[in-house]
């Protein structure tokens, strides 16, 4: 049976977190150990899951929290 596409209401603030550091995607990608591809879809907001250690390695390189990288948003 095909898995239904589903929807989600996380929104991903890598835009703003990268312009605010004056870090590129690429630059983003490498420090965290990912790769732009997959680094590229979570920032567009197409990521179906998100590893904790894949998290971690972003809130580190980037100094923030999980809640400055992630937002809920009502439906």
């Amino acid at each position: 049976m095909p898995e239904e596409k589903q929807e989600h209401s996380i929104e991903v603030h890598l835009d703003r977190l990268l312009q605010e550091r004056g870090m590129t995607l690429a630059e983003l990608a490498e420090r965290v150990g990912v790769t732009h591809v997959n680094l590229s879809i979570l920032k567009n907001g197409r990521a179906r899951a998100i590893r904790f250690s894949t998290l971690t390695r972003l809130c580190e390189v980037l100094g923030c929290q999980p809640g400055d990288l992630l937002s809920h948003r009502p439906r």
